[in-house]
């Protein structure tokens, strides 16, 4: 009976009813808007983070994170890179070899950040082939002249005067003690003069094993996953597993804290922005729960003076608020769902494009999740739940000589 009441009297005022279902409709709307174009902005620009060079997860031998060492490595990786290529959210796995040196150009040298990666899985892992500039990606095998290929940062090949076709020659220390020297053929020229791979050289990893001696070892296994999001979850999962086996297992929210925490941050003023619309609506639905309650005194009166209960009246009145709540959910999400399927596939287009590490970003796109869906409708329903308690404990004490007296 409760439930037929409470309808008869939602579709009793409908003029009212409408209004405050547009009302709260169009904030749901605005919220489930913002918190999509939030979400997938973030989401955006940690992907383009994170496939630049860091990764979702990253594996290292002991505390190398901290205090990288050429000495702290991890031994016959194979094995373990199959292991984790095969579990279900794990998209690539690329392994990195990493050793400082000095590179020797036409008339010049330079220190340059020798990397040495497997071709095929960093390019599935990292955005580093779509950012050849010039010449040709890299391969693991040796020209007829017997060099290996090597790529240059933008900012190394132009300190060394060097280009595409021109011999390097670069010198280091062996993981063996022994110097390090050999000379490579350059193939490309990889990023720009604000990308990371400025100050690179790349290497294959059979080039790298035989210039510094390594053999079968690595010192970085980069994990991209499915979805960022993933990634602490993950990481401690795979520490939980491999706790004996001495690997340090750590995601890109502590490799990059800087970003993290400052991308944390910004969030937070957008969470503020958006309790301010949710009040704003808030204040809304009480005035018209509110005018409601007060124009029905009367008829609270008579259902006191027959004998209803006060905790019936107060049900009433907070199962009509519900029933206004779901309906401008439902409004708002009607209308939402094409503007956010729009800005997901298409996106807010930027007058000039953002150069993100050598990639350029071109628009603020969004992303559609439970998330930005049910956030919402929860702020919704919490703040008409709040705001219908007093109009309701108001219209469920009241006297009914009162209320029968009341104009």
């Amino acid at each position: 009976m409760i439930v037929k009441f409470a309808f008869r009297n939602t579709l009793r005022n409908r003029r009212r009813s409408l209004l405050t279902v547009i009302s709260m409709g169009t904030g749901f709307f605005l919220l489930c808007v913002m918190i999509a174009m939030t979400e997938g902005s973030y989401n955006n620009m940690i992907d383009l983070f994170t496939r630049d060079h860091t990764g979702h997860i990253q594996i290292h031998q002991g505390d190398y994170l901290n205090r990288p060492s050429l000495y702290k490595t991890i031994k016959k990786p194979d094995n373990l890179i199959r292991e984790l290529e095969t579990l279900p959210d794990v998209v690539s796995v690329a392994p990195r070899i990493f050793g400082p040196s000095l590179a020797y150009g036409k008339e010049k040298t330079f220190p340059a950040n020798v990397i040495g990666i497997d071709p095929d899985r960093e390019s599935k892992a990292t955005h580093l082939k779509s950012k050849v500039k010039k010449g040709v990606y890299l391969t693991d095998k040796m020209d007829e002249s017997g060099y290996f290929p090597a790529m240059l940062g933008y900012t190394l090949a132009k300190n060394l005067n060097l280009t595409v076709g021109d011999e390097l020659v670069l010198i280091s220390q062996g993981i063996d003690g022994s110097i390090a020297n050999d000379i490579f053929l350059v193939t490309a020229i990889v990023g720009s003069d604000t990308s990371n791979e400025r100050m690179n050289v790349y290497l294959s990893l059979s080039a790298m094993n035989t210039f510094l001696s390594t053999s079968d070892q690595v010192h970085e296994l980069v994990i991209i996953l499915k979805h960022q999001s993933l990634s602490e979850n993950f990481a401690k999962e795979l520490s939980q597993k491999f706790s004996d086996s001495g690997l340090d297992i750590q995601p890109w929210q502590v490799i990059e804290s800087a970003f993290y925490n400052g991308m944390q941050t910004d969030k937070k003023g957008n969470y503020i922005s958006l309790a301010v619309l949710i009040f704003i609506v808030s204040i809304g639905v009480l005035n018209s729960i509110l005018m409601g309650t007060l124009e029905r005194t009367h008829e609270f009166g008579v259902l006191r003076a027959i004998g209803t209960r006060p905790r019936m009246v107060f049900q009433l009145i907070m199962l009509e608020s519900s029933i206004l709540a779901f309906a401008s959910c439902l409004f708002g999400l009607i209308f939402s769902l094409p503007v956010i399927y729009w800005l997901v596939h298409v996106g807010l287009s930027l007058p000039e494009p953002i150069d993100m590490g050598g990639i350029p970003f071109q628009a603020l796109k969004g992303e559609l999740n439970w998330f930005s869906v049910l956030t919402p409708a929860a702020s919704i329903f919490i703040s008409t739940f709040i705001v219908s308690i007093y109009p309701a404990a108001r219209a469920a004490v009241i006297s009914p000589l009162e209320a029968l007296q009341a104009v």
